[in-house]
């Protein structure tokens, strides 16, 4: 039985809706849900999120990954995703599903062991890094269309595996909160300032238990942030946004957003 110290939080699961790159396009192909963590794992998931697909021809969907661990069935296995610097696309044929746990930023650790920056850029089986067989649960999630079942499966997995309470989590997942929350928030000194920590010690931290260094979480933060404005549609005033967001000048923010998205922020409004 999980055991955790971390308290959930009252509001519905939403994650960042901006993190799925061209939403109007993706709504067409994919249906996209996003599920409360039941009570003994609310604290350290986020959500659960399922993607359902039925498609008569193939379909690329990106999404711009973020400061937080995946646990996913695919291929007849429960996946572990670690954080990636790279742009994160599946392309989807046929009919099919998936569902998967998101964590909160710094709460896989505790069913890890381990430093987190281990898994970076690694996609694993999740049974050899968390000790027990993952594809009876796998095989559950993928053979039904039953959401709440999935989760049920996917849930006792993780119940499997087990955690030891960890009062750090809850520390690192409010000073992410703290960067989605705060666009003024651009520089990982100002973090580690607000943290009362020496940035060494900061990114230390982010290390053990988000996986990535504190500088790339406030960048890829501010990027979402722009995708968001994008995603209203209305002209945007790119110099003033970056500057807002903490970027030297609009060259900057574009080249950091395509970067991530793969096209430049102007463009990528017109698109999505």
């Amino acid at each position: 039985m999980a055991s955790v110290a971390v308290q959930p939080s009252d509001e519905p699961p939403v994650g960042r809706p901006d993190a799925i790159v061209r939403p109007t396009e993706a709504a067409r192909h994919v249906d996209v849900q996003r599920v409360p963590a039941g009570e003994r794992w609310a604290g350290l998931v986020d959500y659960h999120w399922y993607v359902g697909w039925d498609l008569a021809a193939p379909h690329t969907q990106q999404v711009v990954p973020q400061p937080r661990v995946h646990v996913a069935a695919e291929h007849g296995r429960l996946l572990v995703h670690g954080l990636t610097r790279q742009p994160f696309e599946r392309r989807l044929v046929g009919r099919g599903h998936t569902l998967g746990a998101a964590f909160h930023p710094g709460a896989f650790r505790p069913l890890l062991r381990g430093p987190v920056s281990a898994l970076a850029d690694r996609v694993v089986p999740a049974a050899e890094v968390l000790g027990v067989d993952d594809r009876p649960a796998a095989a559950v999630v993928l053979d039904t269309d039953d959401v709440a079942a999935m989760v049920v499966a996917l849930e006792g997995y993780l119940d499997a595996v087990g955690v030891e309470p960890d009062p750090t989590v809850e520390r690192v997942r409010d000073l992410v909160a703290e960067v989605e929350r705060d666009r003024g928030l651009t520089r990982a000194e100002d973090l580690a300032g607000r943290a009362a920590m020496s940035l060494r010690s900061l990114q230390r931290l982010f290390g053990e238990y988000v996986g990535i260094g504190p500088k790339w979480v406030i960048a890829r933060c501010r990027i979402l942030d722009a995708a968001a404005v994008a995603h209203r549609g209305e002209p945007v005033d790119w110099a003033a946004l970056a500057v807002e967001l903490g970027f030297a000048d609009q060259a900057h923010l574009t080249r950091a957003f395509t970067a991530v998205v793969g096209t430049p922020p102007e463009t990528y409004r017109k698109e999505a």
